[in-house]
């Protein structure tokens, strides 16, 4: 809306025209959902222990998270809030990508509102029922990926990319949609299984998010995507101002949620960031990055259903629980050490998923 309005005023001062600056309101949707989550955070957590809005632990899990019962959770509605306010602030509102990306988060998120409203208010500790759950994740994935599907205007659109190969794209034709749905889905329940420690999954996300704004802003731009060999999208190089958002409004949150946590995000936020990161991987092109730069949420989907495998064919558990950050746990890593190793193997994926920018 702030775009509208620069655009107005420049008409009458020329200095208005510097925000037409991508990089320039890609900075400013950073700061700005930074310092309202900064700002909303305190009043969202004392709102949610007013109305007893409580994180229950699992009696099966760590003994360490007993003392976690009764911590604030459903934060992530305030990750959400803070994405929208400065997307809708500095984003270009006539963007389609920009707000297929936006949509999608959002739906993802009532998903998984739902389902914390259900395990908190009502005490159904089974929240919204798995099949309810994957049926609405797989309508709303299949409604993005059947839109961008049917309004793909060149090639490269459908095309998938693959790293390290130069000019290797391979044509998915109607496949296109199954694969992108799986993207979608995939990752939001990645990022749903990471989430179990405090701070755990929210910094991944944000270093997976900006490493796929930077993506962004090089698919978007003609000159930049034929240099490095990656697929030309016109306009997606707006969701830079969304990936910006996102790093800033996790990074806020982060503040709270780092160990040990004032408050969790819940189904609500994880369900959505999730599913943000594999909308953003599919509009760009780069859904194999995206697995390579989100090696935890992968490693950490893999061991359940590795576990859950093993346990039905042979009885026997491969890890001492999985997810695989709760095996590390029951090793008796401290619960910190965890998450800051979880983090540097982040930073090292993400590294290898933009050297492949180069690397072919």
């Amino acid at each position: 809306m702030l775009l509208w309005l620069t655009h107005y005023l420049s008409q009458y001062y020329r200095i208005f025209h510097v925000f037409d600056y991508l990089t320039l309101r890609t900075i400013l949707s950073a700061l700005t959902a930074l310092g309202f989550s900064l700002w909303f955070g305190p009043h969202m957590i004392n709102w949610l222990r007013q109305h007893q809005m409580g994180q229950q632990v699992r009696t099966e899990g760590p003994q360490s998270h007993y003392s976690k019962a009764g911590t604030p959770t459903m934060g992530g509605a305030m990750i959400l809030i803070a994405i929208s306010v400065a997307c809708l602030l500095w984003g270009d509102l006539t963007n389609r990508y920009f707000w297929v990306v936006l949509l999608v988060t959002l739906s993802f998120g009532l998903i998984g509102w739902v389902d914390d409203y259900r395990k908190v208010i009502r005490k159904n500790t089974k929240g919204l029922p798995g099949r309810w759950k994957y049926f609405y994740q797989s309508l709303v994935g299949l409604v993005a990926v059947g839109y961008l599907y049917a309004t793909a205007v060149t090639p490269a659109e459908t095309q998938l990319a693959l790293p390290f190969f130069k000019n290797a794209l391979i044509p998915l034709g109607l496949f296109y949609v199954v694969f992108s749905y799986f993207v979608i889905v995939g990752a939001s329940n990645a990022v749903n299984l990471t989430d179990g420690l405090d701070g755990l999954a929210i910094l991944p996300t944000v270093l997976v998010g900006g490493a796929l704004g930077i993506f962004a802003y090089l698919a978007g731009h003609a000159e930049f995507a034929n240099y490095l060999a990656i697929p030309h999208v016109n306009g997606v190089g707006e969701l830079c101002v969304f990936c910006a958002a996102l790093m800033g409004a996790g990074l806020g949150f982060l503040w709270f949620n780092a160990y040990p946590a004032q408050v969790f995000m819940g189904d609500v936020g994880s369900l959505a960031l999730g599913a943000a990161l594999g909308i953003i991987a599919v509009v760009v092109r780069q859904e194999v990055a995206l697995f390579i730069m989100g090696g935890v949420f992968v490693m950490e989907t893999v061991s359940v259903i590795l576990q859950v495998a093993s346990f039905k064919l042979t009885g026997q558990r491969i890890f001492r629980m999985a997810p695989i950050h709760h095996h590390f746990e029951l090793k008796g890593w401290p619960e910190p050490k965890v998450i800051v190793r979880f983090w540097i193997m982040t930073v090292v994926l993400v590294l290898i998923g933009l050297s492949t920018l180069k690397l072919r």
